[in-house]
């Protein structure tokens, strides 16, 4: 949410990343060079495609080697409050990916971010929808599916379920992962706190902050039961994101009947070290594998 939140976000993948020994793959190991007609398709990288006019309108992406029209795409959401935060702090996730799920296609985007002129919500939503039909519309060129994966972190996270259960109009997604995202806006641990902290999240959607505006923009309710499969992960100490939001997620979703996973970490904050992250790393590998490849 602010830069020292996002900061300890970053750090602790940066452990997790170190403590299962993986090698980040460096730029100078992409193969651009199109192949020819019969020979397999090279690993390729393009950074900071442009999708809008606004600066913050680009991602990198990453197509595996030899990649089919069946090859599934992840998009990785960072975080940072809606209004701050940038795709290089999802690196360290999208390096382990590389590595450990080679497979899949990845897109690492950046969007616009909100400020005192420019509300987050349709914004970012709109923004996601247009990457989307960028990707479908390049899908031959880039040779990937249209079958999608969301991984984001804490805002991230949020638009990530959010455009899954609300915008995704063919059922292109087919998994997401959740990592400290806000659920419920209309949480009474958000709705009568005293916490400054806390109430600022309600702010930033404050232009309209009616009970049901609030509905809208939250993940909780709109969720139905043809939600793509969905892990949550939080922390039980989280300073900003309530564990309620996680329990009370887990708990719609199983009255749904979606397959899901949930989560907690009792001792964790907005962010978390050692076991536990190897924990969730784990936890999420296995379930990319087995909802999206």
């Amino acid at each position: 949410m602010n830069n020292f939140i996002m900061k300890t976000i970053k750090y602790t993948f940066l452990l997790l990343f170190i403590s299962v020994g993986i090698q980040s793959c460096s730029e100078d190991d992409a193969n651009t060079i199109n192949p020819s007609e019969n020979s397999p398709l090279s690993f390729r990288q393009e950074l900071n495609v442009s999708y809008g006019s606004d600066s913050d309108q680009v991602f990198d992406i990453y197509l595996p080697a030899n990649r089919t029209l069946n090859t599934k795409v992840m998009l990785l959401v960072h975080g940072g409050g809606w209004t701050s935060g940038d795709k290089e702090d999802m690196n360290i996730l999208k390096d382990l990916m590389l590595q450990d799920l080679p497979d899949i296609a990845i897109v690492n985007i950046n969007y616009r971010l909100a400020d005192e002129n420019n509300t987050p919500f349709p914004m970012q939503i709109d923004d996601i929808t247009t990457i989307i039909n960028l990707l479908e519309t390049n899908q031959t060129d880039y040779v990937i599916s249209d079958d999608i994966g969301f991984l984001g972190t804490s805002a991230g996270a949020h638009l990530s379920m959010l455009w899954s259960y609300a915008y995704d109009t063919n059922s292109d997604v087919k998994m997401i992962a959740s990592i400290v995202g806000p659920t419920n806006f209309t949480d009474p641990a958000y709705l009568d706190n005293e916490d400054p902290a806390l109430q600022e999240l309600i702010n930033i959607y404050g232009i309209d902050a009616s009970i049901p505006f609030l509905e809208l923009v939250s993940p909780y309710h709109q969720v139905t039961a043809d939600a793509p499969p969905t892990i949550l992960f939080y922390g039980g100490q989280d300073p900003l994101i309530p564990s309620s939001q996680g329990i009370d997620m887990q708990a719609k979703l199983e009255n749904l009947g979606v397959t899901h996973q949930f989560i907690l970490y009792p001792n964790a904050g907005h962010g978390w070290v050692g076991v536990e992250l190897l924990d969730t790393w784990t936890k999420l590998k296995a379930f990319t594998s087995t909802h999206l490849l």
